[in-house]
């Protein structure tokens, strides 16, 4: 007897994806550990190559999934909200970025370097150079995404979503080259170093982190960009899209955060 589904809700058919990403995690776990004595990084990358694959796979099947109707209204209520709560997952990160930052730029920990004590200090960027370059640009791309956003639920208007989003994953790329430059100067001609004191850490640590969120939205709106050009995505039905801008503009939102407080409030006085 065939029953007849009478609700809106996406019963899920059993998937090898969650054994295979759960397995590769443990390897890249496991393998870095190896990799940090020195013993050998073959079992993280055979971990991280598992992860990629499994994303790929897994984010295809859902794909798939809402081509063919199951991501009615009910479930994609459902989508939005686990979205929510990776966004704040994410954001807990920088707040531990930020804490670690202010609190050794105020109350810095002396510590033992020879025969004297010496404290670590704030080593400042000029805010108004490259880093400002790079906040305009950020908020442009932020603005691009937007407007593809705009053109597609209030005008449906499939070209100019396509223009948006292309507008918007090439100003990300010209960010993070701005950023990798940056980096380089600092390093090379600075004097700065990973893991030199608490503040090389926490500068590092906070826009690299960051760097890495603007490559994972780079490649989020790609996918979109993708999917828009085969026809995806419609006023109604739109919530990988949606969930990339949310994604897009929560990286714009921790930069300002960092440009305010990294490089404008850590400057010389």
């Amino acid at each position: 007897m065939v029953y007849a589904k009478n609700h809106d809700y996406h019963i899920l058919s059993p998937s090898i994806w969650p054994l295979i990403g759960a397995i590769g995690v443990f390897a890249m776990l496991f393998g870095a550990v190896l990799w940090m004595h020195q013993i050998t990084p073959f079992l993280f990358w055979m971990g991280m190559v598992a992860v990629l694959y499994t994303m790929f796979a897994w984010w295809s099947d859902t794909i798939t999934e809402n081509r063919t109707g199951d991501h009615t209204p009910v479930v994609r209520i459902g989508l939005r909200y686990g979205f929510i709560l990776f966004i704040m997952s994410e954001v807990m990160f920088f707040v531990a970025w930020f804490w670690s930052f202010f609190k050794h730029a105020m109350y810095p920990m002396e510590y033992y370097a020879g025969s004297v004590y010496d404290a670590p200090h704030i080593h400042a960027v000029n805010a108004f150079e490259l880093p400002l370059i790079n906040t305009l640009v950020l908020l442009l791309s932020g603005c691009a995404v937007t407007w593809a956003h705009h053109a597609l639920v209030h005008e449906n208007d499939r070209k100019a979503l396509v223009q948006g989003l292309a507008v918007g994953i090439a100003l990300g790329v010209f960010f993070t080259a701005l950023q990798a430059y940056e980096y380089a100067e600092l390093l090379a001609h600075e004097g700065w170093e990973f893991g030199g004191d608490e503040y090389y850490s926490n500068f590092f640590m906070a826009t690299g982190f960051h760097g890495f969120h603007v490559i994972i939205g780079t490649i989020f709106l790609t996918v979109c960009l993708i999917r828009s050009m085969k026809g995806d995505f419609t006023p109604e039905n739109h919530v990988g899209f949606e969930m990339a801008a949310w994604y897009w503009h929560f990286v714009d939102v921790v930069w300002l955060f960092l440009f305010f407080a990294v490089y404008m409030w850590g400057a010389p006085h």
